[in-house]
């Protein structure tokens, strides 16, 4: 079983103990807030322009790997 399902059916069993209805109602409502729209998400402008900035980078060569990154920070963090 996988640990979504552990989970899931963990959940299930604590949920089929509660007895108390404000409890169960509070639950609802977070379940409700938290549906996952259908609607593809709306990018902004600044959002977008980030993203052709990031493609024009990889386009153009202008990459590094994780571990450059992480190399730089141990030698930045070094130096503080």
């Amino acid at each position: 079983m996988s640990q979504i399902d552990t989970l899931r059916n963990s959940l299930i069993d604590r949920l089929l103990r509660i007895e108390n209805v404000n409890i169960l109602k509070a639950i609802d409502t977070i379940l409700e807030e938290s549906k996952v729209s259908d609607k593809p998400y709306q990018l902004t402008k600044e959002q977008i322009e980030m993203l052709k900035m990031s493609e024009d980078d990889i386009a153009n060569g202008r990459l590094k790997s994780h571990d450059d990154l992480m190399k730089e920070a141990r030698e930045w963090l070094k130096e503080k």
